[in-house]
């Protein structure tokens, strides 16, 4: 890449019933300190909201702005439309309720130079407007909500498996064609795995920042995390060797509540000495994770971590292996880099 003239940047946006946020996210991408070419392509699934009429606002006050549809409305059929409609060599992947921070674009074509990677991304910054966000937002950034996962909680610049959103050199988007669109959920881990067995590079930064904006409810949250654990087990039986222990421990934790649960109503009240444990452990953990927080959100983060936790274990136990086999006869052969 040049240093004299930046790449020119196709920014990807993916959005389903996104009227909260979607204006400001994609001003966030429009008022970026970069100096290469800028496109944003919104692919439109079927919202039931705002979204179509802002997003009409949007390519009309700029012409960098461009819309696809998405008819299925499913998150990786979203993403090849917008890269397929895109035609920059530098794809960067944004969600309509993600916001960049000013030098992300800019930090991110740097990075990919200086590391060769093929995909480079960095910290899914949680941030809430009231309490329920802001109490998701701390245990979505705590060890105790999310493991060691750097993309939430931060850590040093190092090669990663996966990354928030993520910036893409097109060339390697193309050979692999995509996103594999049976992935409903977790097509990034699924995509960035496929990136390394072709030899690529998946490179994880702190200097990358994007702001997230929770779920607004306890059903949404436990609907996101469920969703999560159950893909996250699709992708381990898709590509054997993926899972490590981190992955196993809110299916763990849930198996083990469980049969306390059951021991201590039909044998013995020692059974409940398991989830008492866990309680107060959330409990504790969510203490350093609501400093500084009002008291209404740092009551709340334990709600936050349970929901997280066991809606993720639960999706994970009962991930069906019918799923499983329908994507795995989607499977692709692997490419290597050249």
């Amino acid at each position: 890449m040049s240093e004299q003239q930046p790449p020119a940047v196709s920014v990807i946006m993916p959005v389903l019933n996104e009227e909260r946020h979607l204006r400001t996210s994609v001003r966030h991408i429009l008022e970026q300190d970069y100096a290469g070419e800028l496109e944003v392509v919104i692919a439109l699934g079927p919202s039931a909201d705002r979204t179509d009429e802002i997003a009409a606002e949007l390519v009309r006050e700029d012409p960098r702005v461009h819309t696809v549809p998405n008819p299925t409305g499913r998150t990786p059929a979203a993403l090849n439309a917008a890269i397929k409609a895109s035609r920059h060599p530098v794809v960067v992947r944004v969600d309509g309720h993600g916001m960049l921070s000013p030098n992300y674009i800019a930090t991110a074509v740097r990075l990919l130079d200086e590391t060769g990677a093929q995909n480079v991304g960095g910290i899914m910054h949680a941030e809430g407007e009231n309490a329920w966000e802001q109490a998701v937002a701390a245990a979505m950034t705590s060890k105790i909500g999310v493991g060691n996962a750097a993309f939430h909680t931060g850590g040093a610049a190092a090669p990663a498996e996966t990354v928030y959103l993520g910036v893409f050199r097109r060339e390697m988007l193309e050979k692999l064609d995509g996103y594999n669109e049976e992935f409903i959920r977790a097509q990034d881990w699924e995509l960035n795995f496929r990136i390394r067995e072709a030899g690529g590079l998946i490179w994880f930064s702190p200097e990358l920042k994007v702001s997230y904006r929770p779920r607004p409810s306890v059903r949404a949250l436990a609907k996101q995390y469920k969703n999560y654990g159950r893909w996250r087990h699709v992708v381990a039986r898709y590509h054997q060797g993926s899972i490590n222990l981190r992955y196993l421990a809110a299916p763990t934790a849930v198996v083990t509540i469980a049969a306390g649960l059951v021991v201590g109503a039909a044998v013995t009240p020692w059974g409940l000495v398991v989830p008492a444990g866990y309680l107060a452990a959330i409990t504790a953990g969510s203490v350093p994770a609501g400093k500084g927080l009002p008291l209404k959100a740092r009551a709340q983060i334990p709600v936050a971590l349970a929901t997280m936790h066991m809606s993720w274990g639960f999706g994970f136990l009962t991930s069906p292996r019918s799923l499983a086999k329908k994507v795995i006869a989607s499977r692709r052969e692997p490419v290597q880099a050249g």
